[in-house]
């Protein structure tokens, strides 16, 4: 027969082992949320980082959503653009190196 030590402490244990598992399991959902929405920020053509608002208790995710849903992406510019026959203004090409000092490899 257990006495009562060994039962509070056998429950305790229990206790601690199930928020062990409650937290990896919070944690990994989150994670996965930040690199859906790190994903979807990115393919809007906005940096992928402000998925990290999501981590802002209680409004996060709101506020992603509202930068999706009401703000002008870039990519939707770049296609304005693009139709109305004017090109993107293109990142930094790398050209032919003409007298400067040597490019690093």
């Amino acid at each position: 027969m257990q006495n009562t030590s060994d039962a509070s402490a056998a429950a305790a244990g229990l206790f601690l082992g199930a928020i062990l598992v409650y937290a990896i399991v919070v944690l990994c959902i989150v994670a996965v949320g930040i690199w859906i929405y790190w994903r979807i920020f990115t393919k809007a053509g906005f940096n992928g980082a402000l998925a990290f608002i999501n981590l802002v208790p209680g409004f996060g995710s709101l506020i992603c959503l509202l930068i999706l849903a009401f703000g002008t992406w870039p990519i939707e510019e770049e296609l304005a653009m693009l139709r109305a026959g004017r090109a993107p203004i293109p990142g930094p090409i790398p050209g032919p190196n003409i007298g400067g000092p040597p490019m690093p490899t």
